[in-house]
């Protein structure tokens, strides 16, 4: 059974940094990308970032490339995301997915076919 798992979201003032984790688990973490999502209340969900667990590329929303960064640690089979000088727009439920890794780079157009499985959400709130 595919699971992924996410933790570390909060709440956090303005300006401030989190570091969201995904665990993934029942398939080859190899093989696949593991992309961030979210969605904020009212908005359709978008795409943050994306890393091909194979050859490490990342991939980032052209808007948020300067305050994100993804990682991934293969041995544990877990991709983070790193995000800094977070606004109160980043307020939203952050999701990671298990992508193709040829929709990896299409992280930011919305041009990636659909994930093939999703984790339940971590919710990250902003506070001004």
């Amino acid at each position: 059974e595919v699971q992924l798992v996410e933790s570390g979201g909060g709440l956090v003032q303005v300006g401030g940094s989190l570091r969201l984790s995904c665990v993934a688990s029942g398939f080859a973490f190899d093989d696949f990308a593991i992309g961030w999502f979210r969605q904020a209340p009212g908005k359709e969900r978008e795409g943050v970032s994306c890393v091909g667990a194979s050859d490490g590329g990342t991939y980032y929303a052209d808007s948020l490339k300067d305050r994100f960064t993804i990682s991934s640690d293969n041995a544990k089979n877990t991709v983070y995301l790193q995000m800094n000088s977070l606004k109160p727009e980043d307020t939203a439920i952050y999701y990671c997915a298990q992508m193709f890794s040829i929709s990896c780079a299409a992280i930011g157009s919305g041009y990636y076919l659909s994930p093939l499985s999703w984790g339940q959400g971590t919710q990250v709130t902003v506070s001004s």
